[in-house]
């Protein structure tokens, strides 16, 4: 049988009241105190934020957030949108990067949950089956993911997501290449185990294809934390049949990649045409302007910090899928007769491209 907070009193000797207070307001207990609650509490394994949600008063009003980055425009905006949305309720914001890397993502949630949030919103590499998010539902902890979806597999009550359609997305933008006439089209992506956003949209892209009787090649993928290899897996890409198109799984990636085929001697979009994924505002300064699906990244943030507060009041909050747009900039055209030939060759390239993949 689990634990109460009547056993924590128990055990450390003292009321219930003053465990409230030592959870709640701890400059207002002893220090003698404090050690003699956190010592019942590591013996009858409970985590302060488990115990909090036993004591109506335990609400801290402090949000925890784990992103993968802050160098990726993408999160910096939702980042925008969560804190917008806090401010208007009065709560706080603490934010923990993973860098895309399993082990940090779990000491993220470790720290927050240390620190007492009232719940969290996240992305995490794979919303259908992460042991971080097994954890989190099991001491039943409020969270709210934001871009990751577990469309296709069994929902899970408490994953609540908050995304667009990535699949949809993705065919829409394989769409507007087909319908310019191209037929050789490539994506070029993140790591796919390390991102369900990133599956996704290949899933999105594959379907498109095979939907026009074309076979999709196989996918060309960057590890998210080495993309200075960027040359290397374009001269991949760039070999026989060479495309006319080339599909990012976000912008940052199609920003790159158009530069690098530049520096190839090839012309965008006259020799290849480059779509990319996010909407990024730096994507529509260039010219031309970048082609992209466009996501709201900021409503993003907000509506999961309105849901993770419904959440913390103990609703069942269902997962929102938010509208995307498909922008036809500049680096979209017409598929070309006679694919054009390098004048560089891929691997004398260097690239500076560190956090161009999500």
């Amino acid at each position: 049988m689990a634990s109460s907070i009547k056993d924590v009193a128990t055990r450390a000797g003292i009321s219930i009241a003053t465990v409230s207070r030592a959870v709640n307001t701890p400059e207002r207990v002893s220090t003698e105190t404090l050690a003699r609650v956190q010592a019942a509490m590591d013996a009858l394994q409970y985590r302060p934020n488990a115990l909090g949600r036993q004591l109506r008063a335990m609400h801290t009003g402090l949000l925890g957030v784990v992103l993968p980055s802050l160098a990726n425009p993408v999160f910096a905006e939702c980042m925008q949108g969560i804190e917008d949305a806090a401010s208007v309720t009065g709560q706080r914001v603490m934010l923990m990067t993973t860098a895309y890397d399993l082990e940090r993502e779990a000491r993220a949630i470790e720290t927050l949950l240390e620190q007492r949030v009232d719940g969290l919103v996240l992305t995490v590499a794979d919303a259908a089956a992460n042991p971080h998010l097994d954890r989190l539902d099991a001491e039943h902890v409020p969270y709210v993911l934001v871009y990751n979806d577990t469309v296709g597999q069994p929902r899970i009550p408490a994953r609540c997501c908050v995304t667009v359609d990535n699949r949809a997305a993705a065919r829409d933008a394989i769409r507007a290449l087909l319908a310019q006439g191209h037929k050789q089209i490539r994506m070029l992506t993140g790591t796919l185990s390390a991102s369900d956003r990133a599956a996704l949209r290949h899933d999105g892209y594959r379907e498109a294809l095979e939907a026009a009787g074309i076979a999709p090649q196989p996918p060309v993928e960057i590890d998210f934390n080495a993309d200075a290899m960027l040359p290397t897996e374009l001269a991949r890409l760039l070999a026989p049949p060479r495309p006319t198109a080339v599909f990012c799984s976000n912008d940052r990636l199609a920003l790159l990649t158009i530069r690098s085929l530049r520096e190839m001697g090839l012309r965008v979009p006259e020799d290849v045409s480059v779509i990319g994924f996010d909407g990024l505002a730096m994507g529509q300064w260039l010219m031309p302007t970048l082609a992209t699906v466009a996501q709201p990244h900021r409503q993003i943030g907000a509506d999961a910090a309105q849901a993770l507060g419904r959440r913390i009041a103990g609703e069942v909050v269902p997962s929102i899928t938010l509208p995307h747009r498909l922008l036809h900039g500049g680096t979209l055209a017409r598929a070309p007769a006679v694919p054009a030939s390098l004048s560089v060759m891929p691997s004398s390239l260097t690239s500076d491209t560190q956090g161009a993949s999500r």
